[in-house]
């Protein structure tokens, strides 16, 4: 994809060390690598690590591992904002020299005008009028020297050239103090961008309660870097009023602000689930074999990937549904009870049988015989694939029992389905 071109748009994702990243700021990270990838500009990495106690390396760590994960490339960075308090210092200053600012109490306060406003132009919600009566001489630097958030924010956008500042809503109330240091020090503001709060099913504000929080937990519940980048771009944003699956290229080819909604987005992990299956589809088996193995840690997954493709909607699925295909699992006692009822015995022997006299070991030649005993017994199907899923899978839950059976293994069918006779066999 296009590298950024001098002049062009800059825009940056300046989250703070403070834990894993969340979904909110996945998007957020999202949106601006997305218009810097559209417009061949930069997409900087700023992590605001003032507060020393929680910004720890590791922490740091997470958010470039997540970023990775999204395969979300960084032009610039990360550049550490703690490390660039000479500079805010040499801004405080100058802002002091200037009349701009003052000393109270060792803290130094930005002068407020006392009359008329602050006009905010934002993108995505007009003009956001602040009236300065409603704003105090507000604190720039501590009585240690060390500049505060709104100060810091913006010399960093200034002197990196940020053009578009793209963020949550919650940081709205931020802008006109940022855009009054600005102008004090001479400069325009950068365009901004207020994005709507994500919200749960709920209709609150989202948290650990709706599902996968990080993006970390999406990782590890199985879903995929494609999807969920696809999914959280419409979280807020839409191409047009129908369309849902698009390829990262057609999202940066389509994505722009203007089409951004001001109300809150909804997470729903139940779509985000449906729309990762539709991806897992149409993966090729030897990909999705490639992605469960670098999830589960094990090699030789791509003959029960196959089988098991359809019916997965994340990668975490598979080992539930046909981890029996890779080795034995345990009986689940209730689904034991379940079927393994009467006539039950007699209907595994036919079925054994039946497995062992084919003559070839096909899924074709398996359907035909296991469909035969159904009518010979005059039984619904599942009272004959049910007990042979049961002995094969452990529990009611697998892929198609043809294709499983297939997947297996004529020898390795006929050992476990012997194994269960033997259970029927013995005294309860």
């Amino acid at each position: 994809m296009a590298g950024p071109d001098n002049g062009s748009m800059r825009v940056r994702f300046a989250p703070s060390p403070t834990g894993a990243l969340h979904i909110g700021g996945a998007r957020t990270a999202l949106y601006n690598w997305l218009l810097a990838r559209k417009e061949g500009g930069a997409f900087v990495l700023r992590i605001e690590d003032t507060d020393r106690d929680r910004s720890t390396p590791e922490n740091v760590e997470q958010i470039l591992d997540a970023l990775r994960w999204l395969e979300l490339d960084i032009d610039e960075g990360p550049i550490s904002q703690a490390e660039r308090a000479p500079r805010h210092r040499e801004q405080i200053d100058r802002l002091l020299a200037d009349g701009h600012a003052y000393e109270d109490e060792g803290a130094v306060r930005l002068r407020v005008p006392g009359e008329g406003e602050t006009v905010v132009e934002d993108v995505i919600r007009g003009q956001v009028s602040f009236p300065h009566a409603s704003i105090d001489d507000f604190v720039i630097a501590r009585s240690d020297g060390s500049a505060l958030y709104n100060l810091a924010v913006a010399v960093d956008d200034l002197d990196m050239g940020i053009t578009h500042v793209i963020r949550g809503a919650d940081h709205l109330s931020n802008t006109p103090r940022q855009a009054m240091v600005l102008k004090a020090l001479g400069a325009s503001p950068p365009v901004y961008a207020h994005l709507p709060l994500l919200h749960g099913t709920d209709h609150k504000k989202l948290s650990k309660r709706h599902g996968a929080a990080s993006v970390q937990e999406l990782r590890e519940a199985g879903y995929l870097p494609e999807a969920v980048r696809n999914y959280i771009a419409l979280l807020g944003w839409g191409l047009d009023a129908s369309t849902t699956f698009m390829t990262t290229e057609q999202l940066i080819e389509g994505f722009s602000l203007d089409r951004v909604s001001k109300s809150p987005a909804t997470f729903e992990e139940q779509k985000l689930r449906w729309m990762n299956g539709r991806y897992m589809r149409e993966l090729a088996p030897s990909e999705l074999a490639d992605r469960l193995e670098a999830l589960l840690g094990r090699d030789g997954l791509e003959d029960a990937a196959a089988v098991a493709q359809e019916k997965l909607q994340t990668l975490a699925d598979f080992w539930p549904l046909a981890g029996f295909l890779v080795e034995r699992q345990p009986i689940d006692e209730g689904a034991w009870k379940k079927v393994m009822g009467e006539g039950a015995r007699e209907r595994l022997e036919a079925v054994r049988d039946a497995l062992a006299s084919l003559d070839s070991f096909d899924q074709e030649s398996i359907e035909s015989a296991l469909r035969g005993l159904v009518d010979r017994f005059g039984v619904k199907p599942k009272e004959v694939f049910q007990p042979l899923r049961v002995a094969i899978a452990g529990s009611t839950i697998s892929p198609g029992i043809f294709e499983s059976v297939v997947a297996l293994g004529r020898e390795e069918t006929l050992g476990r389905v012997d194994d269960a006779l033997a259970r029927l066999a013995s005294p309860a």
